[in-house]
């Protein structure tokens, strides 16, 4: 649990998500750097959520609504050393809530790539 002045596990963003993040509209990174400090301290965010498909709860999703339009961020709590943000996008798809196939395949990719960089700095 968090305690007033601890200063969590690093963020360490995959890809283009930061530049991504910065981009959204000010309220939509406001909900996704609460939900991503709450991740820093072993907390769960209230618009966080596991992510379906990931086998369990190590993959999670932020999701935030705003001006019609609904924002999601993902990242991973599965290595104790640091949160990897995989994934940052504006969802776009008319046809329902599911995750587009592409930004699965794009989550997916980078998930295998903070598992190889967990590898590289236990060495």
């Amino acid at each position: 649990m968090y305690t007033e002045g601890e200063p969590g596990r690093p963020l360490i963003w995959l890809g283009s998500t930061r530049k991504d993040v910065r981009s959204f509209p000010r309220p939509v990174r406001r909900d996704i750097g609460m939900a991503l400090y709450a991740a820093q301290h072993n907390e769960l965010d209230p618009a966080a959520r596991p992510m379906k498909g990931f086998g369990g709860s190590s993959v999670v999703e932020i999701v935030s609504d705003f001006g019609g339009d609904t924002w999601r961020a993902v990242y991973t709590v599965r290595f104790a050393e640091a949160a990897y943000v995989l994934h940052a996008f504006q969802k776009k798809s008319k046809r329902g809530i599911a995750t587009p196939h592409r930004d699965l395949d794009l989550i997916r990719r980078r998930l295998a790539e903070a598992e190889r960089l967990h590898r590289e700095r236990q060495n």
